[in-house]
């Protein structure tokens, strides 16, 4: 029974990387599915020459759900791959004023920047997440227009205004791919700053026509998010991407009119935009088939181990019990 026990040893020993508990492999699940107990795994009983009876796996008879279910992370990093590319886009912007005013949408055409994107598996063996990062200039601004009582509002004299700025956004990028596309949503932050300003209107004094004052804030901030599709042909994907920007950095100064009155100015974003990407390391994916490949070649390095158990005299005289 000793030397019986030790080849059980030796056969648990290498079963453990594939073949963990059962409830932890279905925590680890790399495509997010739930697998079904094994039931119509074969297995055959052989005896070997040492006289052993020992309990082997048909390899090629294993469902696709089992083999989904074992624990890969040590040697597939699925969806973990890096990316750069170049996003342009062109969009609509307004400003929500409190006090509110009277306005509507102003086309913004310029919308460009570099993205870098870096994906990962979130708790070890979910590959639906990544991050995003990189450096955009835009528009953004304000037009004024008539309410129903004939007034249009003005700030400055200006009937509306044109920003050019300039944003680092770092976002939260969840992904879901299939066949040759994958969906996307992004949610983050990002920071900025106000380069330039030109306003419009018969009002403006010439010398702040196109100058900011001391009383504007130039530094930007808030929260920026969207979604999108892509097509994917290795190793590069286009994407297309709807997305909103939100800035809780107004405008100017809230007591610039009043000290007792505050004012404040937010501007808002809507980008539309298409994006060229150019994958830098190797995307594996959520390919099922190299998944249960990698799957077989645990189970197949254990068969090897069962019939390479070397052989000790008198085994033939213990049997399983």
């Amino acid at each position: 029974m000793k030397k019986l026990r030790k080849v059980f040893c030796l056969l648990a020993a290498a079963a453990v990387p594939a073949l963990t508990d059962m409830h932890e492999a279905m925590a680890q699940l790399p495509q997010g599915m739930s697998v079904e107990e094994e039931e119509n795994t074969e297995a055959t009983v052989t005896k070997d020459t040492t006289g052993l009876d020992m309990v082997t796996l048909e390899i090629d008879s294993l469902s696709d759900g089992f083999l989904d279910s074992l624990d890969l992370n040590r040697d597939i990093p699925i969806n973990d791959y890096t990316m750069i590319g170049f996003q342009y886009g062109m969009g609509i912007s307004q400003v929500s004023w409190n006090p509110s005013m009277q306005q509507k949408f102003r086309f913004v055409p310029v919308n460009f920047g570099f993205l870098y994107t870096r994906y990962g598996k979130m708790f070890g063996y979910m590959p639906y997440f990544g991050i995003q990062a990189g450096i955009f200039y835009g528009q953004e601004g304000y037009q004024f227009e008539e309410d129903d009582e004939g007034y249009t509002p003005t700030v400055e004299g200006a009937t509306g205004a044109l920003m050019q700025v300039v944003e680092v956004p770092v976002m939260a990028h969840c992904h879901f791919d299939f066949w040759k596309m994958k969906l996307m949503v992004n949610l983050g932050l990002y920071g900025g700053y106000r380069l330039s300003i030109q306003r419009f209107g018969e009002g403006v004094p010439d010398e702040i026509r196109s100058s900011f004052l001391d009383t504007d804030l130039r530094l930007d901030y808030g929260i920026k998010g969207g979604a999108g599709f892509a097509f994917i042909f290795d190793p590069v994907e286009v994407h297309f991407t709807a997305m909103y920007k939100h800035s809780f950095g107004s405008l100017y100064k809230p007591d610039y009119y009043s000290q007792y009155y505050y004012r404040y100015a937010y501007p808002a974003n809507f980008i539309f935009s298409v994006g060229v990407h150019f994958q830098l390391t190797k995307r594996v994916g959520k390919t099922k088939h190299a998944l249960r490949q990698e799957a077989r070649e645990h189970l197949g390095l254990i068969r090897t181990i069962q019939s390479n158990v070397p052989a000790e005299s008198g085994a033939s005289e213990t049997g399983i019990q």
